[in-house]
């Protein structure tokens, strides 16, 4: 595992393909994508602790939401199932992340609501968004279809398999 790749992973994903949903992806170029952010977000975190604010990673949420609801949409493209599930995630998404940036801006009265909200219905999207994060990661995980699909042609040149 080479960290410039995974660099290099992210930022072409980030920058080249911000909300591309069209082609298919690997499951090591996903998976890199995955662990940055997970790196960009666990350093959020931990400034968003010192800082006692969850402002840091709301914001990084919104800001990553689109590239990788199409990084997500194109390795589900590469096992042959339709992209558009990442819709339902990116809602569910949106709202937690959303709840999230209007907790860290309003201060003290933020816990409160977002208190009121949880033990409302909170826990039912915290729920929702349980179930489909394990159904979407069962389908990442899943080898990529071999040669073209109905998605595009295969990510993975012919040597690597």
């Amino acid at each position: 595992m080479d960290p410039k790749e995974i660099i290099e992973v992210f930022r072409r994903n980030v920058m080249e393909h911000y909300f591309d949903m069209s082609g298919r992806v690997s499951r090591k170029e996903f998976w890199y994508f995955v662990l940055a952010s997970f790196v960009l977000y666990l350093g959020a975190a931990i400034i968003g602790s010192i800082l006692f604010s969850g402002l840091l990673t709301s914001l990084l949420g919104l800001a990553l939401l689109l590239p990788m609801m199409g990084i997500g949409a194109r390795r589900l493209q590469d096992i042959g199932r339709n992209g558009q599930l990442m819709w339902v995630w990116a809602g569910v998404t949106l709202v937690m992340n959303v709840i999230g940036l209007l907790a860290a801006m309003t201060g003290p009265f933020g816990a409160v609501g977002f208190l009121f909200f949880f033990l409302s219905i909170g826990w039912l999207i915290s729920l929702a968004m349980l179930v489909i994060s394990v159904v979407l990661i069962y389908f990442w995980i899943q080898p990529g279809t071999a040669g073209p699909n109905e998605f595009g042609p295969d990510p993975l040149p012919s040597a690597a398999k």
